[in-house]
């Protein structure tokens, strides 16, 4: 059996895909791959997911993209133990979950990353964009509490589906410096996340990242058309929603953002 995972540490998506495979006990290697941040991304990589997003997911040269569709192949090809839950109205609910912070958190963190590492703008525009994504953010955190309710887990009694797709996110926005209130049962569910194996190993990893300057002068790439951010259904409604539309004509029309590209 041979599982290669393409990923960036840094990535949300390919963290929730890692933490499932380390919750099943099912070993991987992991391959980052070249030329996606200018849009060039070729090769095996490519042939795997023709989007050239990480992360893809190759089992016995089979590949699968889409993290949503690789949690589902995870759970189809090593069913135990479960991190689905048993009711079909439980499933459907982290699902729903999943669906939620996958195309609205993460659309938020992402603009908060294009401020903070990107530097796509500046002065009163910057401060309207990040306040806007502050309030946000705790919009969807207010949401995630009335989601977990009394359960210790988003997936009921157990670590599962919910959890493993929530907490890269909430991770994400505590990186920006807002956090789960403190007391609130998000920020006591995140701390116990947390603690799980699975998830410390793969928070290490992208901590890692990040402190070896795995991000290094981005904003001097971009500005030199070095590296193109990609901009694309949720995260390009948000930065349009938000304010900030002047970014994304600027960014077109210098080259650096990117969108999905074509199928050959």
């Amino acid at each position: 059996m041979a599982v290669t995972l393409w990923d960036h540490p840094l990535s949300p998506y390919a963290q929730k895909v890692k933490i499932a495979l380390r919750e099943k006990g099912v070993g991987f290697d992991t391959a980052v791959p070249g030329g996606i941040g200018v849009g060039g991304a070729a090769g095996d990589f490519v042939a795997a997911n023709p989007r050239a997003e990480v992360p893809a997911l190759i089992h016995d040269g089979v590949g699968i993209f889409d993290s949503t569709i690789i949690l589902e192949y995870i759970e189809d090809a090593w069913p135990q133990p479960a991190l689905l839950p048993t009711a079909p109205a439980n499933r459907a609910r982290v699902r729903m979950i999943e669906e939620v912070v996958d195309t609205h958190l993460e659309a938020v963190n992402w603009g908060l990353s294009e401020l903070r590492w990107f530097r796509r703008a500046e002065g009163p525009l910057a401060d309207t964009l990040t306040t806007r994504a502050s309030q946000q953010v705790r919009g969807y955190f207010g949401w995630l509490e009335r989601e977990l309710g009394d359960r210790e887990w988003f997936n009921g009694d157990t670590f599962g589906w919910g959890d493993l797709s929530v907490v890269p996110y909430v991770n994400g926005s505590v990186g920006h410096g807002i956090a789960p209130e403190p007391g609130s049962r998000l920020a006591a569910w995140l701390a116990r996340a947390n603690e799980r194996p699975s998830v410390r190993e793969t928070v290490a990893e992208a901590a890692t990242t990040a402190s070896s300057g795995g991000m290094g002068d981005v904003a001097k790439l971009l500005e030199q058309g070095l590296f193109k951010r990609e901009y694309r259904d949720h995260r390009l409604e948000w930065m349009v929603k938000s304010g900030g539309l002047e970014v994304v004509s600027q960014g077109m029309a210098r080259g650096n953002i990117r969108f999905t590209p074509d199928l050959a």
